[in-house]
């Protein structure tokens, strides 16, 4: 859905060359301490939509110009004028009580462009809001500092260092888990059935590999993805390609664990299993406007499908869950998925009042799947529910004791028959 961890999709066209255009990069909204979540598509606007601001408005913030006038005139200490507009700006985003939508200055915009190239230094956790405000992990990355502390999805995270996190502070609480290489990061954790407990971290890089496809069973394929990044498409098209000229009879998508992450990607790997120009998803505005994203067609129409989810599953990984559940083109297997269906625009360009190198993070509508349903702190339900008993969670991944992959090969295999 947060700072979905998530190089942003961009539309570098002629126009924005010569400025008749803005860009705007629009993210299915997700926290995450690794990688935000970009993109659905990149508009051109005109330059008639470019920002104003009235004098009636310039009245009613008043009250901002005079606290200025008046710390120039009175402070008796030193200050940075640009450090003084980014605490203004940051106050008036943190009010809305809306953690997807965040004002982020030059080093913060800096770091989710560089962490959307699909490397960055950190911990590797993903985290997103509950519904009564808590900061829980969605999922930490495979071999990532957080994943070999043992840290589990559904953790709710209680401090970071020495500052208590909550929905209110979440992007310091972000930027406190990143930095060099080496940088030491103490957590205190609460697990249920466990209490609170801490966690000490080394920031390391993270290097995801977000597509992993390989034959089980003989004549099944498996495909695990762990990220929507600006290479999941294409390196999922080689997997199957790949798995294809194994034969395979049936495929298993393992969603579980993914945040979500560049939306034209997801689309592009969901147009595999839906028939080219029916609806994916579409989202929907506060002036009631309704964008729809079609299928392109692909290689696994009449495949065999089964895909597993969880309470890691979200954002862009839900929007393929739904489509396929949606059409009935594959049977999803697991838990409850996360819930995170809100869209926002990354405002950067200077036609809208930046320009200087930061950005506006701002929630502008949700998206719903075909069917209609917007599934933002709702999930979608699995078609066979099977839990993931907590005492292998807190164990090394084993596939032969994995009730959940038991399951989806089982049915995959008797839609093969």
């Amino acid at each position: 859905m947060s700072g979905e961890n998530f190089k942003e999709i961009k539309e570098n066209s002629k126009g924005e060359k010569n400025n008749k255009f803005k860009r705007i990069s629009l993210i299915v909204a997700l926290l995450l301490v690794t990688n935000t979540i970009t993109a659905l598509i990149s508009p051109r606007i005109y330059n008639k939509f470019t920002t104003k601001v009235s004098i009636n408005e310039i009245q009613e913030f008043k009250k901002l110009f005079a606290t200025k006038a008046n710390i120039d005139r009175f402070y008796d200490g030193k200050y940075e004028k640009e450090v003084l507009l980014d605490g203004a700006i940051k106050g008036m985003t943190s009010s809305l009580k809306d953690p997807y939508t965040t004002y982020m200055d030059k080093k913060e915009y800096e770091k989710m462009s560089t962490e959307t190239e699909g490397k960055y230094v950190g911990i590797g956790i993903q985290v997103g809001v509950t519904k009564d405000n808590k900061v829980v992990i969605i999922s930490p990355f495979e071999d990532s500092p957080a994943h070999k502390a043992g840290i589990l999805p559904g953790d709710i995270m209680v401090k970071v260092n020495d500052l208590k996190v909550s929905s209110d502070n979440l992007e310091k609480a972000i930027l406190m888990m990143k930095g060099k290489k080496g940088k030491k990061i103490n957590l205190i954790l609460n697990r249920e059935g466990k209490g609170d407990f801490p966690v000490e971290l080394v920031a390391d890089e993270i290097k995801m590999i977000t597509v992993k496809g390989e034959v089980i069973e003989n004549n099944l394929g498996y495909i695990r993805m762990s990220l929507f990044d600006e290479n999941t498409a294409d390196s999922f098209m080689t997997e199957l390609k790949k798995l294809r000229d194994k034969e395979i009879k049936g495929l298993i998508l393992d969603l579980r664990g993914n945040p979500g992450g560049l939306v034209d990607q997801c689309i592009k790997v969901t147009s595999n299993f839906i028939p080219e120009g029916n609806n994916i998803v579409y989202t929907m505005d506060k002036y009631n406007k309704k964008k729809e994203y079609k299928s392109i067609g692909g290689l696994a129409q009449n495949m065999p499908l089964t895909i597993l989810v969880d309470e890691g599953t979200a954002s862009a990984s839900e929007i393929l869950s739904a489509a396929v559940k949606d059409y009935k083109k594959g049977t999803i297997v697991g838990t409850k998925t996360f819930g995170k269906g809100k869209v926002q625009a990354v405002i950067d360009n200077r036609l809208l009042g930046f320009g200087d190198g930061t950005a506006l993070k701002v929630t502008i509508s949700h998206y719903y799947t075909p069917n209609g349903k917007n599934i933002d702190k709702k999930g979608i339900e699995p078609d066979i529910k099977v839990e993931y008993p907590k005492e292998l969670r807190e164990k090394p991944y084993d596939r032969n004791v994995d009730p959940q992959l038991k399951k989806a090969i089982e049915i995959t295999k008797d839609k093969i028959k």
